[in-house]
């Protein structure tokens, strides 16, 4: 009998997913943290949000697409428990519940591969890469060399590159030092961005009225920056609704949706783009 080694048996599974996936292979990256530092030092608890996750992967996968998942560390991402609301799928809480089961049927939610191990193998296999918001990509997305090489390759490709609500923060892995950039902006500097991938791109990430009423719930805690400033500190070429409506940019492969409500229209307009670069 064949002995697989945890690589080998993802791999394998990978493979399996493909062959059932008449139109291929979208990656999906994911944080490995969930616990987010503010500015005095208090942690606060964090993941993807269900809704920017779990309903552009449904859409995704009754397109035809298998989903295969990715994060730095290889685990299984953790789901903000303050997204478990109806309020996020319009009021429908039967349909939150099917999400979360679609979530919850995903291969390898529960042990996802790592960066390293995507970028070991073919990264032409899959036809685009979605990004998950919520606050948990601030924490090791952003600042990830490995996470820049991934995002160049999809880059350079002009594949769809999609990334909801925080998840566009990521976008800032794709330039030379990440991580000094992280740490820069985290002291409360406003550095240039080197060398970076997306320089110039018209996008979108929560805005800071958003965020503003996001951390009035913190009760007198901050955060150590804003995305959206981050943003355009960096060189992005931002562009806002009103607060908490939907909002997608579409430019070249970069799709960038701006707060959870924009989870159908980002979904939308990635399909549009997959469907465009399969032609």
């Amino acid at each position: 009998m064949k002995i697989f080694t945890p690589i080998a048996l993802a791999s394998a599974l990978v493979a399996g997913a493909a062959v059932a996936a008449p139109k291929g292979e979208v990656l999906v990256l994911l944080s490995s943290e969930h616990q987010l530092a503010l500015q005095d030092g208090k942690q606060y608890a964090t993941g993807y949000y269900l809704n920017e996750f779990g309903v552009p992967a449904d859409q995704l996968l009754k397109a035809g697409y298998a989903l295969v998942l990715v994060t730095p560390k290889g685990n299984a991402p953790q789901v903000d428990e303050r997204s478990i609301e109806p309020m996020y799928f319009g009021g429908d809480k039967a349909e939150m519940q099917r999400i979360q089961q679609v979530v919850e049927g995903l291969p390898g939610i529960h042990d996802t591969l790592s960066v390293k191990e995507v970028l070991a193998g073919d990264l032409d296999r899959y036809a685009g890469i979605f990004i998950p918001g919520g606050h948990a990509p601030l924490i090791d997305l952003a600042n990830n060399p490995e996470v820049g090489a991934l995002l160049r390759h999809f880059h350079q490709a002009g594949k769809p590159t999609a990334a909801i609500c925080h998840g566009p923060i990521t976008l800032l892995s794709a330039q030379q030092d990440p991580a000094a950039y992280r740490a820069a902006l985290a002291r409360g500097e406003t550095p240039a961005a080197s060398d970076w991938s997306y320089q110039g791109y018209r996008m979108t990430i929560f805005s800071d009225p958003e965020e503003q009423v996001f951390e009035g719930s913190l009760k007198g805690e901050r955060l150590q920056f804003y995305p959206a400033k981050a943003m355009a500190g960096a060189g992005g070429s931002m562009s806002y609704a009103e607060a908490w409506q939907p909002h997608v940019v579409v430019d070249r492969e970069l799709i960038t949706g701006q707060n959870p409500f924009s989870d159908k229209a980002l979904a939308k307009a990635l399909l549009e783009q997959l469907a465009r670069a399969r032609k």
